[in-house]
């Protein structure tokens, strides 16, 4: 393997110290290009990683440290296993999230109906409560230039964090989601979906957040326990029969188009295809008949309106019922009422907002005594767009849809098909996939009615009465990409005809940040703009991502690589689990549970921080636990000082040659299992195990192997000599074991004393472990002599004596077999335990004891 740089080696420090070495190695790995991907390489030689682009909209924080980390440990590993690895870093720069910080951090709003104004200057940022109370209106471009700029200062400040925790990414492959190459990508994705169909738009109920003003997607979803009241409607049956429906929301009682009941009811069966009336307003709704009505829930009968939640729009699509849409856009009532409502009863609704015209309607019932005993208070699950703070509502709206097997059994078999194509780690995943493909009622929603976005690359022409064509859209050719419909005229047209009868109009929506981030191994990998480079990165070999987007990025990035390409868009799926806080309960910003990690960097240093994100599986939970930080930094100072140690040794100028001494040979023939352990580990993605495995070994290693051959490497001759070799050995690949997962106090020991990166250097296998040991070796003489030295400390410190007293007469007991193995270490034995003389004494007990006259 190459290495960037032959650097000289630096030689072992007076008093090595872990303070200052981020700094000072993340400049010389980006100096040096030692993350570079090397684009001559073959596909076959190439290990390339769709790395999910973090949201930049506030602060990263430990979940972030967390499964980040996990992804460096494979980087690193399948570089020094030989690959190059393609590890670029992307910013999620578009979307909801920024601009709702823009707003808030600047104190503004955007106001399309504005001229652009190249004069206006930003206030100072943050601004006070008043100014984001009250925020200055501002144009669709200047708005944007502002998200625009703002990322810009946030993307400096995650880089310096993912730099500072050793992150191996090559830093000249970065890309945002709102970045030119991410653009022109999507659109062209998306001009290739309409041309094959699989991009429509439909008028069709739409789930609508009020606070942003714009359409949300099914995957967007998340329910939320909320308080509420059961009010009882007397509805007027025929024949003077009452009918009693509960509903927890009585302000859509003028959006009422039937009622329905189970079909196997018997208590409403003589009702179903008749005809009631509601109460208040005394609109005539037919009863119908469904499955999906409950005979256990309230009365058994509900109350069908447009629309109210997702059963409400199955029902009036299943039973092709009327529309009488209530609620606007903008989460009020509308101003006139829907047909057949009666306008003196709807006055005092109209305007209002849900939560008014709510007490105006129970009034109403009230007064009309329709409402029957007292409402009763519940806590129930509330739908919201996951980014929002108010509940949906569900509003006729037109909206671009993208095919996702929703609606198409065929393209739903497909998709599941490619889940069963992908590995995941851990395998229980891939339920979450097939449950979710297989429980989607509808296409993806991808237009979004916001501003800091990738425009939808379409213009619809406008009639002589100004009226746009939908049916027939405008699109520009692939090669003017990316275009924005909003400031540029489509193809053949003016600028001056926007607007004008005969005209053109641009179609104002964005594509839904998702839509974007679907596409990440397409942007990233330079798709039709750089078919080289995406001829050796494509389909990608890893997607790490956390469990709770299954149903939104991974999925959707299967969707559109199956529509585009018709392969899967990598082989595996490493999936996180959360971060935990002490209490057990998963970290969140809404919660206000999340530790920001640079004070804990700063602190612990970056080695102890990861090697407590290495602690964590893919796809397990893991506590924020500062004590594991510590441990880790215990064992980075460890690594520090027990290589110093070693090399003061004289172990540098040993390298490659043979041990040949039983103990050294132990110690190396079970280093060898180690390294076995951690492979497999790793190809397995478990860095954790890989860890664990290398973790355990080196402290035996510091604590009894050092400890039982430091006299014999102090000295001279062929004992030595074994001895010094073992050390260097034994250094070299557990230096290289724990480079994933502790890049710097690594680094700066293989500095040293060894030339080049231990990041390029290649990774340990048996076969260079096994070709160090001169002869046969036996790989449990270490733990023999260990024990036997145990044992001689406990009976020194039973004695509270110094564990450099010495011990004139010690005596083995034991099997004789057991005594003739350790016959081939008693002299480590006796130099290490002080011991002046060390009998064997054969057949006396079962197992090892040795007895220290002291």
């Amino acid at each position: 393997m190459t290495e960037p740089g032959r650097s000289a080696r630096a030689g072992v420090p007076e008093r090595p110290t872990l303070d200052g070495i981020e700094d000072t190695w993340a400049h010389r790995w980006q100096d040096d290009g030692t993350y570079a991907f090397d684009r001559t390489k073959t596909r076959a030689d190439v290990y390339s990683i769709d790395t999910p682009p973090p949201t930049v909209s506030g602060e990263l924080h430990m979940g972030h440290v967390f499964s980040y980390t996990h992804t460096d440990t494979v980087a690193r590993f399948q570089r020094m296993r030989g690959r190059t690895v393609f590890y670029p870093m992307g910013w999620d720069d578009n979307g909801l999230p920024t601009e709702r910080r823009v707003q808030n951090v600047y104190g503004v709003r955007c106001d399309p109906t504005l001229p652009y104004d190249p004069q206006w200057r930003p206030p100072a940022a943050p601004v006070d409560d008043a100014a984001r109370k009250n925020p200055t209106p501002i144009s669709r471009r200047n708005f944007v230039e502002l998200c625009g700029t703002l990322t810009v200062v946030d993307e400096q400040a995650f880089e310096a964090l993912w730099r500072r925790l050793g992150l191996s990414v090559d830093w000249s492959l970065t890309y945002t989601t709102i970045g030119r190459a991410a653009r022109v990508a999507s659109q062209r994705a998306f001009l290739r979906n309409l041309a094959r169909g699989e991009a429509y738009q439909a008028e069709a109920p739409t789930l609508w957040d009020v606070g942003f003003a714009t359409a949300v997607a099914q995957a967007e979803l998340e329910d939320r326990e909320r308080p509420g009241a059961y009010h009882r409607l007397r509805f007027a049956g025929p024949g003077g029969r009452e009918v009693l429906i509960d509903t927890t929301r009585p302000e859509l009682l003028p959006a009422c188009v039937a009622l329905v009941c189970h079909p196997d009811d018997e208590r409403y069966a003589d009702l179903v295809g008749a005809v009631v009336r509601t109460p208040v307003f005394g609109v005539a709704v037919p009863v119908r008949a469904h499955p999906l009505a409950d005979p256990a829930k309230g009365t058994g009968v509900a109350m069908v309106c447009t629309f109210g939640d997702l059963t409400d729009v199955t029902w009036w699509r299943e039973l092709q019922l009327d529309t009488r849409v209530v609620i606007g856009r903008d989460g009020r009532l509308l101003p006139e009422p829907p047909a057949g409502v009666p306008a003196g009863r709807y006055a005092a609704l109209a305007g209002q907002t849900v939560a008014g015209a709510r007490r105006a309607v129970v009034g109403l019932l009230a007064d009309a005594g329709d409402l029957v005993g007292e409402p009763r208070p519940v806590v129930h699950p509330v739908k919201f767009y996951e980014k929002g703070d108010r509940p949906l509502e569900i509003v006729s709206t037109r909206q671009w849809y993208l095919r996702n097997g929703g609606r198409d059994a065929g393209l739903r078999a497909e998709l599941l098909a490619r889940g069963g194509e992908l590995r995941w780690v851990p395998g229980h995943m891939r339920s979450r996939y097939e449950h979710w493909v297989g429980g989607l009622t509808g296409d993806w929603l991808v237009s979004r009615q916001r501003f800091f976005g990738v425009p939808v690359p379409v213009w619809y022409r406008l009639d002589d009465t100004g009226e746009p064509d939908l049916t027939h859209p405008l699109t520009p050719d692939e090669s003017a990409l990316p275009v924005d419909p909003s400031g540029e005229p489509p193809p053949g047209h003016d600028e001056s005809l926007r607007g004008l009868p005969g005209g053109f109009v641009g179609d104002p929506d964005v594509l839904d940040t998702w839509a974007t981030s679907s596409l990440t191994p397409q942007i990233v990998g330079g798709w039709e703009a750089d078919p080289d480079l995406f001829g050796r990165v494509f389909p990608m070999d890893l997607r790490p991502q956390g469990q709770e987007i299954i149903r939104t990025w991974l999925f959707a990035t299967v969707a559109r690589a199956h529509l585009e390409h018709g392969v899967l868009p990598w082989r595996d799926a490493v999936l996180s689990g959360w971060i935990l806080d002490p209490d057990r309960k998963k970290m969140a910003k809404s919660k206000g549970n999340v530790v920001t990690p640079m004070a804990l960097l700063e602190q612990y240093g970056s080695d102890a921080v990861r090697y407590w994100a290495a602690s964590g599986r893919p796809g397990m939970d893991l506590a924020f636990d500062p004590a594991q930080i510590r441990v880790g930094r215990r064992l980075a100072t460890k690594l520090l000082n027990a290589s110093r140690f070693a090399l003061g040794l004289g172990a540098a100028d040993a390298l490659r040659a043979p041990a040949t001494q039983p103990l050294d040979t132990a110690m190396l023939a079970e280093l060898s299992g180690v390294v076995a352990a951690a492979t497999s580990a790793f190809d397995a993605y478990d860095h954790t195990a890989a860890l664990q495995a290398t973790e355990s070994f080196f402290w035996r290693f510091c604590d009894d192997y050092i400890e039982l051959v430091k006299e014999r490497a102090y000295g001279t001759g062929p004992g030595a000599d074994s001895a010094r070799a073992a050390l260097a050995t034994a250094l070299s690949v557990q230096l290289r074991l724990f480079a994933p997962v502790l890049p710097f106090v690594t680094e700066e020991v293989w500095s040293w004393w060894r030339y080049g990166s231990v990041h390029r250097a290649p990774w340990p296998t048996t076969y260079e472990v096994d070709r160090a040991i001169g002869g046969g070796a036996d790989a449990g003489l270490l733990r023999l002599a260990s024990d036997a030295l145990g044992q001689v400390r406990r009976a020194k410190s039973e004695r509270k004596l110094s564990m450099k007293a010495e011990v004139p007469l010690a005596e083995a007991l034991g099997p004789a077999d057991l005594l003739d193995r350790l016959t081939l270490v008693a002299d480590d034995v006796r130099a290490a335990g002080r011991i002046g003389r060390l009998d064997l004494l054969p057949g006396r007990t079962p197992e090892l004891v040795i007895a220290c006259a002291v």
